[in-house]
């Protein structure tokens, strides 16, 4: 601040300003410094409190003074100060409107003038005089002053030429000033001074702005005479400065380079072609022709930028034209171009442009146009905008009803002469064998496209577009048309001009299947349910699934053979199952109306869904449609007659829950997501009647053991370059993904595949087999050289060298081929490995399922060691992504879902035995693990089955109202239910000295903890051998965690309402007999470990010591008084910290207190430097010349450098300021000036010695 006073004192020269306005008022002076901050929101706040301070009252010096200050502030050598100080020059200006706008502008060019300022500081003076008129402009008052707007016009005008500084920052505010005059002022004060700029329009972009702005907003001013006579013109778009057009586009494309955005120049053209009328030749002279002869650039991105910019300006014919034009074909090229990676990408602006233009533009047939020309523009038949579009979500729903007519029409009949189709250069060259048909690449996408929309529930679609477009693709992916028929099947009535071939109909077929998995999920389109309503999924508005709606439909297909042909043709049998899946599926129907059941709807999914499976895989299907029927009959049949269908059971036949599991396992095996939601659906359902033989099933196929010999749900078959699982159906649940990761990794997979095999050819172990057959073939042509042939010089004739190369050809390539066949069968195992585990994944739904809805069940102990093999074998399994998957999934069920569920069997009376024996050989397990994560979830398990055999207490003691609380509570405490304590206790116990006694145990204390504070009897029965191990345990480690227990244990309640007080008294005892030997075996505490058991050793004694004073227990501390009085000999505290403060807290419960130290360092230290009093004038011992020459003989000087630091820093500059002074002094003054670091050293303890010390000098040079 005293750098800006100096500032303003020096610059007030003309009148004479009194001093008092920065010297009273501070709060007014921080405002100016608030102006100048970097934060934006300071700044804003700066200027409101300065108008509201100037507007208090009488402040004409404040206002002058605070104009001055915002004057020469607009030149602020800080970027972020500029802005501040024009916003506040604009307010105030704003606010006190009897200030001249004259004054101020004379003062900003008084000030701010480019010819007087010097050449460092110029630029700091064109900033100056921009945001001056920034600020006479904010204002809002230039209206009313003609001549500043002039006066601002030619200050701007000076300005343009300062480019290098100010870029376009001068023209722009030009521009915004015109915007806001009146035409009147603009044509009799500006239109001359403007009138050189208006001529030169064609030289520069900002003066082309100018131009059209002034165009814009005064039309009169400007009429076609006057632009004849500036530009020999009389409109500025003609064929003669079309040249002259396309230059100024091109300059201003290359300005706009680095910000990536559509010079506005550009636009307003644009819009002036279409007011003049000529908007055809603008585009196709200047912007098709002109912007396009340079090579890709900012030339080609502004074109781009001025085509999206343009759709909401044009009409429907120039729409049509300009999206099927050259500038859509380049644009295409860089599309595809840009695909590489570290290249710019301007299609994501694009779809900014026709997002927006959609979503305003409420015209249906525009919009249509839009989507129709975007998605003709193909490359080699690929329409180059994604089939996953998301602007389509903005069209109306008439717009939409014509763009899928549109798709689908060119499914069935494409022209290549109506797309806007090109090729780029590489594309050329390349042979048309390799090309892939542009009709089936057109067609992929456009089935692509169709399942998208109905797919985005964005989109505002109504359920017969929807059906629609599901009964196109199922007809086309399954069925063709011999001849029209009635309404009723519309799709027969056009039939494709190009027959569909096999891979176009397996594309429908996988887009069929993702559109069912749509439609599972899909919410009612006019859902007007409640909030907190359950919203429906998977129907419609009448309640009907739609997948049942799609097989009514196929059900019509079938019905007409004389209109309609099947691709498969049922069999009889297949037919055959079909009808009964419809029948089962209405009898399904009949009885939920009766009262409807998630198990029926659940049913009827699954039906529907293997009927549709019936088209695609027939003949695997076939059998699990059998079985389902069975099973749905043989379910219904139990509910009917319980008696009969059990005694029938007893004979032969399965269950028909095992049936079904079966079933449901099969169904698994594919990887449809639908099909996998569908059978965790099902599945829940039927949860209640599962038993063992179907928990069994199900865990037989995830255990470990069992995997090398499984044949069950999962085949694996190689066909061609894709392997698959029984019932082989495609990944529909992630298709696009699949197909966009497959076509950006084959250039990639290929030229690995070829690395690959180079270093197994070269690096690879030599085949034996293969080093004899080359041996045999060089040894019959003669080419073996020997060592009686060594020196011969003779070679092989031609013919030989021929046959010696054909036999060689044939072994190597003979050789490659194996080489290949165990590559093969090596991706084949992992893909294999693979699915197996991704089966598994699936299977492990069932078993989440079954937790979470059976947590109850007695079968649910069923899953305990099979779920427990499956994380020991993970665990030991190798570090791939997909076995961690599987591994995390099993043990979050295992631990969240199982052994922490608040439900859990409480009718295992009966299993006794077998539930202790589990017990025993988990808890066995646990202690010879070397793993301490594996042997957690082992004793997880353990307290599950210990919560299991102990149940739930009994309901009388919960609600039976007695009036001793503590006795029922107690009782609580004590019920272990069916636990025999003594055998658990025993199991535990042995658990717990293997813990203790072993150096390396995968046991912990906070499983022991875990067990303490669940079950509290079996931690009163464990107490005494966790005392014992206080300090017979094996490792000081091991000492410490049995303090830990015996701790945690003694702090619970449970535990001390447990114990009578004899008992208690008798676990005090112990524990301080057993403090007193483990303290007395305390050594010099320098290891981490030994601090760690100390402190523990001595939070126990802390309770113990509390405990025992506060309930007054006969139980002797004076040997443990003892052993901690000599504690303070073995191990020494050094500092104030944890192991130092709990041991005052348990000599406190003693009556010892913590001695306070004194700190009488300061006072020693002031005793030795207080020798030299008596020795006035001469140096003393620590500053003799001697003494410096010998560092080591200082011990005393260090000693007091903590503490005279800052006194010895200020001595030591006086002296050296004595140093330089010494030669010209006499020789008393010289020793007087040596006495003041002695009396320094003497007052530096006191604290006031700073203080004192400049008098003492002075008045030692006085003395002198």
């Amino acid at each position: 601040m005293s750098v800006e006073r100096m500032e303003v004192s020096v610059s007030s020269a003309e009148p004479l300003r009194p001093v008092r306005v920065p010297q009273q008022n501070r709060v007014f002076l921080d405002f100016f410094w608030d102006l100048a901050n970097p934060d934006q929101e300071v700044r804003l706040k700066a200027v409101e409190n300065l108008i509201q301070y100037l507007q208090t009252g009488d402040m004409a010096d404040e206002l002058e003074y605070t104009l001055k200050r915002l004057v020469d502030g607009l030149a602020h050598t800080r970027e972020t100060a500029r802005p501040g100080f024009s916003l506040a020059l604009g307010q105030v200006l704003s606010a006190f409107e009897d200030i001249s706008l004259q004054s101020i502008l004379d003062r900003i060019k008084e000030k701010h003038n480019l010819q007087a300022v010097k050449k460092k500081l110029a630029r700091n003076a064109m900033f100056g005089n921009l945001f001056g008129v920034l600020a006479l402009h904010q204002s809002g008052r230039l209206v009313k002053e003609p001549q500043v707007v002039l006066g601002c016009v030619q200050l701007l005008q000076c300005l343009i030429q300062h480019k290098q500084h100010l870029k376009d920052l001068p023209s722009k505010t030009m521009t915004d000033i015109l915007t806001e005059i009146p035409e009147e002022v603009f044509e009799e004060v500006l239109l001359s001074a403007l009138e050189a700029d208006l001529a030169s329009a064609f030289r520069t972009p900002e003066q082309m702005q100018l131009l059209l702005v002034a165009l814009q907003h005064f039309p009169q001013a400007l009429k076609p005479k006057k632009l004849k006579k500036l530009l020999d013109s009389s409109t500025i778009i003609n064929a003669d400065n079309i040249p002259k057009l396309v230059e100024v586009l091109k300059m201003a494309a290359r300005s706009v380079k680095k910000e990536r955005v559509l010079p506005s120049v550009a636009l307003d053209l644009l819009k002036l072609s279409l007011k003049e009328d000529s908007f055809q030749l603008f585009w196709d002279k200047a912007i098709t022709v002109g912007m396009f002869k340079e090579p890709s650039g900012p030339t080609h991105y502004l074109s781009y930028r001025l085509l999206g910019s343009a759709l909401p300006l044009l009409s429907l014919s120039q729409l049509k034209e300009v999206l099927s034009g050259e500038v859509m074909m380049h644009y295409g090229e860089h599309v595809v171009s840009a695909q590489k990676p570290d290249r710019f990408k301007l299609a994501p602006e694009m779809d900014t442009y026709v997002s927006d233009f959609l979503q305003n533009c409420r015209n249906s047939d525009k919009q249509l146009v839009v989507m129709v020309s975007f998605s003709s523009l193909t490359n080699n038949g690929y329409p180059v905008v994604p089939s996953v579009w998301q602007v389509v979500q903005h069209l109306e729903p008439a717009a939409l009803r014509s763009y899928v007519d549109w798709l689908k029409g060119t499914f069935l009949q494409p022209q290549s002469d109506r797309l806007l189709d090109f090729s780029t250069r590489k594309q050329k060259d390349e042979s048309k064998e390799q090309k892939e048909s542009s009709i089936f690449r057109l067609r992929k996408w456009i089935v692509a496209r169709l399942a998208s929309i109905i797919n985005n529930h964005q989109v505002k679609k109504h359920e017969d577009l929807i059906m629609d477009v599901a009964r196109f693709v199922f007809f086309h992916a399954f069925f063709s048309a011999k001849k029209a028929t009635t309404s009723d099947i519309a799709e027969t009535s056009r039939n494709p001009s190009i027959p569909l071939d096999d891979e176009t109909r397996g594309a429908l077929v996988n887009s069929f299947f993702g559109l069912l998995m749509s439609l599972h999920h899909m919410p009612l389109i006019d859902d007007s349910a409640a909030v907190n309503q359950k919203r429906s999924v998977g129907v419609t508005a009448n309640g009907t699934m739609w997948i049942y709606h799609l097989v009514q439909f196929a059900q019509l297909l079938l019905s007409r053979p004389k209109h309609v042909q099947s691709i498969q043709p049922f069999s009889a049998e297949q037919k055959q199952a079909w009808d009964g899946m419809l029948e089962s599926v209405a009898n399904l129907k009949r009885k939920a109306k009766k009262g409807r059941t998630t198990e029926s709807a659940a049913f009827q999914q699954l039906f529907l869904l293997i009927g549709m499976l019936l088209f695609k895989a027939p003949h695997e299907v076939l059998d699990i449609m059998k079985d389902l029927q069975s099973c749905i009959d043989k379910a219904q049949e139990k509910k009917i007659n319980k008696k009969k269908k059990q005694q029938a059971m007893e004979k032969e036949e399965p269950e028909w829950v095992e049936v079904m599991v079966d079933i449901l396992l099969s169904l698994l095996s594919q990887q449809s997501r639908h099909i996998r939601q569908v059978c965790k659906t099902v599945f829940s359902s039927i949860c209640p009647h599962v038993t063992a033989a179907a928990l069994t099933a199900i865990v037989d196929v995830l255990d470990p053991d069992k995997e090398d010999e499984e044949d069950g749900a999962v085949v694996v078959t190689d066909d061609g370059n894709k392997t698959q699982k029984k019932l082989k159906v495609d990944d529909d649940e992630e298709q696009d993904e699949d197909m966009e990761d497959d076509e950006s990794e084959e250039g990639s997979d290929e030229e690995s595949e070829g690395e690959e095999e180079e270093k197994e050819m070269q690096e690879g172990e030599v085949d034996q087999n293969f080093r004899l057959e080359l041996m045999k073939v060089l040894q019959q042509q003669n080419a073996l050289a020997t060592e009686e042939d060594a020196s011969s010089e003779e070679d092989l004739d031609d013919e030989a060298m021929m046959q010696l190369d054909k036999s060689l050809s044939a072994l190597f390539s003979e050789q490659k081929k194996k080489i290949e066949e165990k590559k093969n069968e090596k991706m084949k195992l992992q893909k294999e490995r693979g699915l197996v585990r991704d089966f598994k994944m699936k299977v492990l739904d069932l078993v989440e399922v079954f937790v979470a809805r059976q947590a109850g069940s007695p079968l649910i102990l069923g899953l305990v060691e099979p779920l427990l093999n499956i994380i020991d074998r993970g665990m030991s399994s190798g570090s791939e992504q997909q076995e961690q998957d599987f591994l995390r999934r099993a043990a979050d069920i295992f631990r969240n879902h199982l052994c922490r569920s608040k439900v859990y069997c409480r009718t295992a009376g009966d299993r006794q035995g077998e539930l202790h024996d589990l017990l025993d050989k988990l808890m066995s397990k646990a202690r010879k693990l070397s793993d301490s994560s594996l042997c957690l979830y082992y004793f997880s398990a353990s307290l599950y089955v210990v919560k299991v055999l102990r149940g739930a207490p009994p309901t009388e003691t919960k609600e039976e109202p007695t009036a001793d609380g503590a006795a029922a509570s107690v009782n609580d405490l004590r019920f272990m239910g069916s636990v025999d304590v003594d055998r658990v206790s025993n199991l535990f116990r042995e658990a717990l000295i293997s813990f203790m006694s072993r150096r390396k145990s995968p046991l912990t204390s906070q499983m022991f903890t875990d067990l303490f504070t669940r079950f509290p009897v079996l931690c009163v029965n464990l107490l005494d051998t966790a005392v014992q191990h206080i300090t017979s345990a094996v490792r000081g480690h091991q000492q410490c965690q049995a303090c830990v227990l015996v701790l945690r244990a003694m702090q619970s309640r449970d535990i001390q309402q447990l114990l009578s007080s004899y008992e208690w008294t008798q676990l005090c005892e112990k524990v301080s007999t057993q403090l007193v030997l483990s303290l007395g075996q305390v050594g010099q505490a320098e290891s981490k470990v030994a601090k760690e058991k100390l402190v523990k050793t001595l939070e126990l004694c802390q309770f113990v010591v509390k405990n025992i004073h506060q309930q007054k227990l006969f139980v002797d501390l004076e040997q443990l008084k003892q052993a901690l009085q000599t504690l303070t000999s073995n191990v020494s505290f050094k500092k104030t910290g944890q192991l130092e403060d709990t041991y005052w807290a348990v000599m406190k419960h003693f009556g010892v207190m913590k001695p306070k130290v004194d700190k009488t360092k300061p006072k020693k230290d002031g005793e030795q430097e207080a020798a030299p009093k008596t020795m006035k004038g001469f140096l003393p011992e620590t500053k003799k010349r001697k003494k410096r020459n010998k560092p080591v003989l200082e011990p005393a000087g260090d000693k007091s450098t903590p503490v005279t630091r800052p006194g010895e820093q200020k001595g030591m500059t006086k002296k050296k300021q004595d140093k330089k002074t010494k030669q010209k002094r006499p020789a008393d003054s010289s020793a007087a000036s040596q006495t003041n670091p002695a009396k320094k050293s003497k007052k530096q303890p006191d604290r006031k010695a700073g203080k004192k010390k400049k008098p003492k000098q002075k008045k030692g040079g006085e003395q002198m």
